[in-house]
Parts: structure tokens; C-alpha cells; sequence
């Protein structure tokens, strides 16, 4: 009798065997900040140009912020970013 793998698994393998895994969590990461960090500027009814002011940055930064897709941002553009709209940063390492 053949027995069938979980797929779930067999595809998170093929990224890891493919090195792609590790980039590709970080871009979801990234993602997922950039969309959090949009809903509260949105919340507070924020313009990029004021958020820019509150971080003391550039609008342009705060485009590259709120860019899913660009993979750079440095924790202590996060950090401005979060203090800017009265938040803090909780980073948590957890098990692989």
C-alpha cells in the first residue's frame, strides 16, 4: 500500500531545499509589518506627509516603510515608526 506524505510540509522542504525558505519568510514578515504599520497610520487618520514629520524622516521614507515588497527595514526605522504612532516594538524569538 503507498502511503501519501503530508503535502503541507512537502512544500515548505522544497523551499528550504531550494535555500528560498529564509527569504521568503522574510518578505512575509516584511509584509505583514508594512500592512500593520498601514491599518494604524490609517487608524489615526494619518497622512504619510504627517507620519513622515512625527518619525522626523522623509515622505519617501515612509513609502519604503509601507512597501511590502521592499525587503529593507532597519529596526530603528520601526522603532520611530511605532513610537510615532504611540506603540512599542515586541520582538519575540521563538522556536524553529
Amino acid at each position: 500500500m503507498n502511503k501519501k506524505k503530508h503535502r503541507g510540509s512537502d512544500f515548505r522542504d522544497f523551499l528550504a531545499e531550494e535555500g528560498v525558505l529564509e527569504e521568503l519568510e522574510a518578505r512575509a514578515l516584511k509584509r505583514a509589518v508594512a500592512l500593520q504599520l498601514a491599518r494604524l497610520i490609517e487608524q489615526k487618520s494619518l497622512s504619510k506627509g504627517d507620519m513622515a514629520l512625527r518619525m522626523k524622516t522623509s515622505r519617501a521614507a515612509v513609502d519604503r516603510m509601507l512597501d511590502g515588497s521592499n525587503p529593507s527595514m532597519t529596526l530603528t526605522t520601526l522603532e520611530k515608526a511605532a513610537r510615532a504612532l504611540g506603540q512599542r516594538i515586541k520582538l519575540e524569538l521563538v522556536p524553529a
